[in-house]
């Protein structure tokens, strides 16, 4: 039977509720969130979509019918398209960054900067490209001895004059660009409504950084031909290169110019304008320089390639430092200060797109054996493989001090909840209870990511630093030895390490690619910060993986629509980010479907992690609208063992005063004590387990949140 359409078992009856699960990015079989062996699809299609029970091997609860969204394949798609966005992981994390910025003061100038930092990620991206194409193939290997075969022979190459080599390999980084434009193409339109509308503004910013782009090309070709000789069309290719580049930064730079309805046919208009005249630029250099026959500089490297290089990593470490400097002087005093998260993912994106920028250049003319003889690797990026190098051990020693430091406090933190949980244990559970401390300790580690965050997000002045080294021309080596009297393979053993280190963070991300579809446990615990970065639509960079919950979250919100039209009311039940999911469905939901609605959720990063990583989204404001919209009819199950979910609005400890009876929001969450007992039930020969981030459908609490919201439903609507 086709899916969508209903069997005779399901035809609506007034008297039942729907009790519609949502998991979150562990991307549970809608077999496993229903309990059930036997499920098939009522909606949706392969990638996601509604599921409920055949039927034939179990029976729902009386007067409820289970259906479960799955939405776990909307984020990726095939495993060979996942190992590609691998790639994009860069331009992922800037996008995300943008969506992290602080409410209120800060806000636009975090934008700008965001979107400036993106930019330049792009221009990063294609010097690096260049940096193999034109300066190692073009310049350095074809007609030399240096190279190895084939590669000093290319495709017959080395008997074209230089200009028309280097004309030829510019097509090499136009393709990468063009590959990016692919890859970051949404492969189906969003059913309905989208959540975002975005997609005019993704226009615009695709032919921003597509103009970047190919002007920065133009001038890393024009500026190596300058050095033999100016000419008027050089000359002016030049500047009319240069003054892409400034149009596109000016029109990133204005707060508001791209997004703004009364200036947005303009920007539309400017940016299409811009990328149409930097592509005819670049056809214009390429045809100049191949067809120039004056003689060249006889540099070891590209002329002007090392200078340019170094300007663009400038760029990136000083507009990453500014970023750094905005949010910490925003940053309030909450435990994970509001904006602060546009820093830290920032840094991440920056360092791990310069690692692969000079990982890419270092690696390739080691392989080719283009750089022998001739000093090395173009200076800024051996400063940017260190800084790499040197960014990542201080982060790991970072991350081991802070987990040394706050173990004393999260262990007595930890051991005063279970003394409150269990205030008299037997002496045969002083085992277990040492077990659910340390649990419990681990958990409250998510408490300090603040003063991480914090921390790391100082760290981007290491790569500041080493950038400033490169660009005033010293070499590492010499510099060791002068300023620092080491030896001169310490550095070199810097450059190796930082080598092995990327090689080793590219294996792990391509592995993780690949898990990530066969092993549940790699996706639930790693799955996190894929779902998270591809669950804000691409507001920075237009090569950033598109946005899944613009199909999600509107498909949820016309389910529960159209499930209110055949029903009494409608459960929605979110773990984890699930919750997250249905708190924006809630708030799409027209006021005649919203008085049929309650919302239980359990594991919930809304409050701990989502309202402090985002706070101009996710605050308190709008999540007591969402308690608002569902009349109050909401519930939120959390455990002290969890470390991604929390309470809410209050955490309900024992021992904790009362909540206000004035306020709806105090009654909203309940604690779950994680174990539930610390020996073994009589009749059993293992203790209750440590539930942590577990879903739990099948726990007696969870069961009587759900009769609880649904007497609330029926009481609503006269059931």
């Amino acid at each position: 039977m086709p899916q969508g359409v209903p069997r005779p078992g399901d035809q609506p009856r007034r008297d039942d509720v729907v009790e519609l699960r949502v998991h979150g990015v562990s991307g549970a079989d809608p077999s496993v969130i229903l309990g059930a062996q036997r499920v098939r699809q009522v909606a949706g299609d392969a990638r996601g979509g509604f599921h409920r029970r055949d039927g034939s091997d179990g029976v729902d609860p009386p007067g409820v019918t289970l259906e479960a969204y799955r939405w776990g394949d909307l984020p990726s798609g095939t495993v060979v398209r996942t190992l590609a966005l691998v790639f994009l992981l860069p331009f992922m994390f800037s996008n995300a960054a943008v969506w992290m910025r602080p409410a209120g003061r800060g806000a636009a100038a975090v934008t700008v900067l965001c979107r400036l930092l993106a930019l330049n990620l792009t221009v990063v991206y294609v010097v690096s490209i260049a940096g193999v194409a034109l300066d190692l193939l073009a310049w350095r290997c074809l007609g030399t001895a240096g190279c190895r075969g084939p590669f000093d022979t290319l495709a017959g190459l080395d008997d074209r004059p230089v200009g028309q080599r280097l004309a030829v390999l510019a097509l090499l980084p136009i393709a990468a660009v063009a590959f990016l434009r692919l890859l970051g193409t949404r492969r189906s339109r969003p059913t309905g409504n989208p959540l975002w509308a975005v997609e005019p503004l993704v226009v615009r910013l695709r032919a921003i950084h597509i103009a970047a782009a190919l002007a920065v090309l133009d001038v890393l070709l024009l500026a190596a031909r300058r050095v033999g000789g100016t000419t008027p069309v050089t000359t002016l290719l030049l500047t009319l290169s240069a003054a892409v580049l400034v149009a596109c930064v000016g029109l990133l730079a204005v707060p508001g110019l791209i997004d703004r309805a009364t200036t947005a046919r303009t920007a539309t208009v400017t940016a299409r304008t811009t990328g149409v005249l930097a592509a005819g630029l670049t056809a214009a250099t390429l045809v100049a320089v191949s067809s120039d026959e004056r003689g060249w500089s006889s540099a070891a490297g590209l002329p002007g390639y090392d200078e340019i290089a170094g300007h663009a990593l400038l760029g990136q470490m000083a507009l990453l430092v500014l970023l750094s400097g905005v949010v910490l002087w925003h940053r309030g005093r909450s435990a994970l200060p509001g904006g602060l998260g546009a820093a830290v993912i920032a840094a991440i994106g920056v360092g791990l797109a310069s690692a692969l920028s000079a990982g890419l250049v270092y690696g390739a003319g080691i392989l080719l054996g283009g750089y022998r003889g001739d000093g090395g690797p173009p200076l800024p990026f051996r400063w940017t493989l260190l800084a790499f190098f040197l960014h990542v051990s201080a982060a790991v020693l970072l991350c081991g001090a802070l987990t040394v430091l706050s173990g004393h406090r999260r262990r007595r933190a930890a051991s005063a909840i279970i003394a409150r949980d269990f205030p008299a244990p037997p002496p045969e559970a002083t085992t277990r209870v040492r077990r659910v401390t340390k649990t419990v300790a681990r958990a409250r580690f998510t408490e300090w990511l603040g003063l991480l965050a914090a921390t790391y997000a100082l760290l981007a002045v290491i790569g500041l630093a080493t950038i400033l080294f490169g660009q005033f021309g010293h070499d590492p080596d010499e510099l060791a030895r002068q300023s620092l009297g080491l030896p001169a393979r310490a550095v070199g053993m810097g450059l190796t390490g930082g080598a092995y280190l990327l090689a080793a963070v590219l294996l792990a991300l391509l592995l993780g690619g690949v898990f990530a579809y066969r092993t549940a446990w790699f996706r639930r615990h790693v799955g996190i910060l894929w779902d998270l970065g591809t669950f804000w639509p691409r507001a920075a960079h237009p090569f950033a993986p598109p946005s899944y919950a613009d199909r999600a979250v509107p498909e949820l919100a016309d389910r529960i629509g159209r499930l209110t039209e055949r029903h009494t009311g409608v459960l929605l039940c979110g773990h984890s980010h699930g919750s997250a999911l249905l708190a924006l469905a809630v708030l799409r939901l027209p006021a005649t479907v919203r008085r049929q609605v309650a919302l239980l959720t359990y594991g919930s990063p809304l409050d701990r992690l989502y309202a402090r990583l985002f706070p101009a989204y996710l605050d308190e404001k709008t999540l007591r609208e969402v308690g608002v919209r569902v009349g109050w009819r909401w519930l939120n199950l959390w455990r002290d063992t969890d470390p991604v979910g929390g309470w809410i609005f209050a955490a309900h400890r024992p021992g904790d005063p009362p909540p206000e009876a004035a306020d709806p929001a105090g009654r909203v969450d309940r604690r779950l004590r994680d174990p539930a007992g610390l020996l073994p039930q009589p009749g059993e020969r293992q203790p209750p387990p440590v539930r942590g981030h577990q879903p739990g459908e099948s726990d007696p609490a969870f069961r009587a949140a759900v009769h609880d919201l649904i007497a609330r439903l029926r009481a609503a609507n006269g059931g």
